[in-house]
């Protein structure tokens, strides 16, 4: 279904295994963007048969796979991620959500020991990883990445993409808001101050995500680039409280809302000044 008012168009696909809603001047431009999209999808879901990611893959531990300069693009930035991040975030994470999690091909425990972003090796235009059985995911990231290459192939002055818990909004003022999984309905509505990027990240999104804080339910993150923001959340969300204060404290830039169990919120002074408004839920 397309919907047409005075500023655009906006349509929703089934993208990445969720639903994606790109609002747009242009039918053109929407269509552009799903485009990108979906050809993203198609160099990096481990889902589909022939794609980069499952090339690696099956060749870990045997021989370097030649892969787009996107696909490079995408693992450098992740294994920067994963580096500056700790390692709660890193790529390498297949070993275990695919190959223990989705094909029942390593055991836990096995699968566990070769996640390792260290072990990843890039030389020449090809991929490396060094041992069998490792394997590349880029879940926490690649939808992040899509929407960052849909909106760097377009013209348009102004838009927003949105899929599943990651969005990005620019040249414009947008109504956003945050889902709250404790009570249903919005945590919070905000509306933006400039040009941004949300991910929210969660064990009701990713179940493998295993967070080193029993208390936090939920983390969104605002960020000005969409890539990073994916990330970023993904790993927030699995370290220990002490660990993302650290984090924040090297990365003044990055902001952070959190939910605690308790109904409670964290918020810095990063994610406020991306706003003009936010109100919470009374």
């Amino acid at each position: 279904m397309v919907f047409k008012d005075a500023f655009g168009v906006e349509r929703t696909f089934y993208l990445m295994g969720t639903y994606a809603l790109i609002d747009l001047p242009s039918q053109e431009e929407v269509y552009r963007a799903y485009r990108e999209m979906k050809r993203v999808e198609s160099i990096i879901s481990s889902y589909i048969q022939d794609s980069e990611t499952n090339k690696v893959n099956t060749s870990a531990g045997i021989k370097p796979v030649q892969v787009s300069d996107e696909f490079l693009e995408l693992l450098r930035i992740s294994l920067e991620v994963s580096r500056k991040t700790y390692g709660y975030f890193d790529v390498t994470i297949g070993s275990f959500t695919i190959n223990h999690l989705r094909k029942g091909i390593l055991q836990r425990e096995d699968a566990l020991k070769l996640v390792d972003f260290r072990n990843v090796e890039i030389r020449n235009g090809k991929v490396f990883l060094r041992k069998k059985g490792m394997a590349l995911d880029f879940g926490g990231i690649g939808k992040g990445y899509a929407v960052e290459v849909a909106h760097r192939s377009l013209k348009s002055e102004r838009g927003f993409i949105g899929i599943a818990g990651d969005m990005k909004v620019w040249n414009q003022e947008r109504v956003l808001a945050i889902k709250d999984p404790l009570r249903g309905g919005s945590l919070l509505q905000m509306v933006n101050a400039r040009d941004l990027c949300l991910s929210t990240s969660g064990n009701y999104h990713k179940d493998h995500i295993a967070t080193e804080d029993k208390d936090l339910v939920q983390i969104t993150v605002v960020y000005e680039n969409c890539t990073y923001a994916d990330a970023y959340a993904t790993a927030l969300f699995a370290m220990p409280r002490e660990r993302r204060r650290s984090f924040l404290k090297e990365n003044p830039s990055v902001g952070v809302l959190e939910l605690y169990r308790d109904g409670s919120v964290y918020m810095n002074e990063a994610f406020r000044s991306y706003f003009k408004m936010i109100l919470f839920r009374s």
